[in-house]
Formats: structure tokens, sequence, C-alpha cells
């Protein structure tokens, strides 16, 4: 199973794009979340040492550490999955007497990576701008309807 700490991470950096001036504690930001603020920091030093966010200790809270439409969702993908880190692993311990435990791993690794290419491309065609447009646009929606 894949951890969530992207969703999470997406999560903050959204809250930070779409209210520059709000109250961006780690305590305000898990109230949304609906985590702990333990979890909040966390993968916000993940995002700090990505170049992604800034954060003040007390009172100033986090922001941006560039414009949102200089965020692409590969970016935090990248800021929480380092380049080394696949995400689809391949059990490499296998018989290498059997005909197929001895090719199923470089079989599985090239199609692994491909698929992770993919996800990744496409990850780097949206922005964190968008993903806030989007947001805006369905709670203009929901507000209408409601």
């Amino acid at each position: 199973m894949i951890a969530t700490r992207f969703a999470v991470a997406l999560h903050i950096l959204s809250l930070l794009a779409k209210d520059p001036d709000g109250d961006s504690t780690s305590t305000r930001l898990a109230w949304s979340i609906g985590t702990n603020p333990v979890v909040v920091r966390r993968i916000s030093g993940q995002l700090v040492r990505a170049g992604l966010i800034s954060v003040q200790r007390g009172p100033g809270g986090a922001s941006l550490a560039r414009p949102a439409s200089a965020i692409t969702l590969r970016d935090v993908w990248r800021a929480i999955h380092p380049e080394a880190e696949h995400l689809l692993r391949v059990h490499t311990r296998t018989n290498p007497a059997c005909p197929v435990g001895s090719r199923i791993p470089a079989l599985l690794r090239g199609r692994f990576e491909a698929a992770e290419a993919a996800l990744l491309e496409d990850l780097g065609r949206t922005t964190l701008a968008d993903l806030v447009a989007s947001l805006r646009t369905e709670t203009r929606e929901t507000m209408a309807l409601g």
C-alpha cells in the first residue's frame, strides 16, 4: 500500500496557496487534514528540504517558497518520494535456477519503470495553482447548489 504522505503534502500546500495570509501553523493545518501536528511538521520538513515551503517557528507558520504556478505535482512527489525510491518494487531474491525466477525481476523492473515515468510525466503537467483553482471552482459550485 502506498502511504498518504503525498496527499497530505498536497493538502498542506493547497492550504498555503489558497490562503497565504491565513493561520498556517502545524496545529491549524493538522485540523484541516485531520491528523496530528507532528505528522504535518514531519511532511513540512520534507517540503522545506525540497525548497517548496519555508517555515517560521511560532506564530509565523509556513508559506510557499515559490509561486503555486511554479510548483508541479511532480515536484511534490519528488519531495516526498526521492528519486532513488521506487513506487513499485521488485522482489529480487528469486530462484536463479528457475526459468521464470531468473528473468522476472528484470522484466518487471522495465515495466514498473515505464509506469513510474508515465506517472511522473502526468504529475508534471499539473501545478499547485491548477489544483487550488479546481478547489475554488468546486467550492463555488457546492455553494451554489447548497
